[in-house]
């Protein structure tokens, strides 16, 4: 790569200097021939008009001698405009001297290849005319008398050696400057490129080293492979330690059916009835860890159904909260439920995917709670802030460490456990994070409540569809 650069450099600067040189050259000649060109016009008319004003023709042949010394001719046009070619100077035809419009007094310039020529016509008196020699008779009644300057421009030879120098001077100079800047350019792009296959073959360590001189992109670059390894890497601990939850998860209650269907197969229980009954309730539980991992899929996948319409907050929150009062019961803790009466907040929200928020807030409260768990609602945020409605969940458990206060909604995360750990599938608030995201709310952790400890979870609606309505609600909580 950093050889294909360096010559596309010194290619392009090659064909930019070919070009340059070729086009100033040929631009350089054009321009001195025309200065040429116009300078012997000027001198052509100046020797005509003093020839004009000669006194004596004799001075006339004496300039012509002279002339003939200095690449110049006294040619003369005949009034049929005819040129006598033996006085045609070498190089020039006749016709490169336009006869007609030399007998018309006008003057005449060009160039024949690298050789330029000005003819300016001679005014000659009647009186002058009468006087001209026995050879020139022809001119006594009409005819013209012209004087042909000419000059040979400079070839562009020693032009193209110089260029030629400086072409080559300038190359050298262009590979010297294009071998550091494909360097500079080719060095990031291979680095990444390693990098990027050191990853794909599965080593997330792998990074893109930075350089202090490296232009913007490529830095930006390297930050993006950069921050890519380090998601990978993230994900794949979280992989890890969603192997190492689940597993545990599924070796406690696959150990107890094991055991109890042993036992009843050996005969060693004799209350069948109850062994039959942990064997359910540790398929429950397995059941459930089993939908809550596809809950997990479905929602990082974007694939979870939410279906959003007006719900009534107040009325989810009784009924789910209620369904879980003789659970608590069986674990000996008290539920309370405090849902405000009369006019209850409408949002826009998908009913049953709220339900299974505030179920899974629910069941993580019993597992951590001592004695009591405080389902409610409010329409305002705890800080005095109104924010819309506000489901909490709050048990009177240890509390959350604050190490963990940022970390119990990521995935696959497990606090330390509680007295009731036995309950639950450990991937409960990680569903509930991901639920109240999919419809616009936020979820929170506050902890701890009050002296004892305790914690709080809320969820805030605010951000549910539409803004809020208010409706009548006939029933109570």
């Amino acid at each position: 790569m950093r050889r294909r650069l360096m010559l596309a450099f010194v290619g392009l600067v090659a064909g930019v200097l070919v070009i340059a040189g070729a086009g100033s050259i040929v631009l350089t000649h054009n321009a001195a021939r025309s200065q040429a060109t116009q300078q012997l016009v000027t001198e052509a008319q100046s020797v005509a008009d003093g020839a004009s004003h000669t006194q004596r023709l004799a001075t006339l042949s004496v300039v012509r001698k002279v002339l003939r010394l200095e690449d110049a001719r006294f040619i003369v046009v005949s009034p049929l405009g005819a040129v006598n070619s033996n006085a045609v100077p070498a190089g020039l035809t006749a016709s490169d001297l336009s006869p007609e419009k030399l007998l018309a007094g006008d003057t005449v310039s060009g160039q024949s290849g690298g050789l330029v020529f000005a003819a300016v016509p001679v005014t000659l008196t009647i009186e002058e005319r009468s006087e001209l020699p026995q050879k020139l008779s022809e001119l006594r009644f009409g005819g013209q008398i012209a004087i042909v300057l000419t000059r040979q421009v400079g070839a562009v030879g020693p032009s193209w050696g110089y260029f030629f120098v400086s072409g080559v001077v300038a190359l050298l100079i262009a590979a010297l400057v294009a071998s550091m800047l494909s360097r500079r350019l080719s060095r990031p792009l291979v680095e990444a490129m390693e990098a990027t296959a050191r990853i794909a073959s599965g080593d997330l360590h792998s990074r893109v080293p930075r350089h202090a001189h490296d232009f913007s992109e490529s830095a930006s670059l390297a930050q993006s492979i950069n921050e890519m390894a380090q998601s990978l890497e993230d994900g794949r601990s979280r992989e890890r330690q969603l192997l190492l939850s689940v597993s545990h998860d599924l070796r406690t209650p696959l150990t107890s059916i094991r055991g109890f269907a042993e036992a009843i197969t050996d005969g060693a229980i004799e209350d069948t009835a109850q062994a039959a009954e942990v064997i359910i309730a540790e398929s429950r539980r397995l059941e459930r860890l089993v939908g809550d991992l596809l809950d997990l899929t479905k929602l990082e996948g974007k694939q979870m159904s939410i279906s959003v319409r007006p719900t009534d907050v107040a009325e989810v929150v009784s009924t789910t909260a209620e369904g879980f009062r003789p659970l608590a019961g069986r674990m000996g803790l008290e539920l309370a439920v405090n849902v405000p009466q009369g006019r209850a907040p409408v949002v826009m929200a998908d009913p049953d995917r709220l339900a299974q928020i505030l179920a899974n807030l629910v069941e993580n409260a019993l597992t951590f709670a001592r004695t009591t768990v405080t389902v409610g609602l409010s329409e305002a945020d705890p800080s005095g802030e109104p924010r819309g409605p506000i489901i909490m969940v709050e048990d009177d458990g240890p509390g959350i460490a604050p190490g963990d206060l940022t970390r119990v909604f990521d995935r696959f995360y497990q606090a330390d456990h509680g007295p009731n750990r036995a309950f639950g599938s450990g991937l409960g608030l990680a569903i509930v994070a991901e639920l109240a995201a999919a419809m616009g709310a936020t979820v929170r952790a506050v902890s701890p409540v009050d002296a004892r400890g305790g914690s709080r979870f809320e969820v805030l609606m605010a951000g549910l569809g539409d803004p809020l309505v208010e409706r009548e609600r006939s029933g109570g909580a």
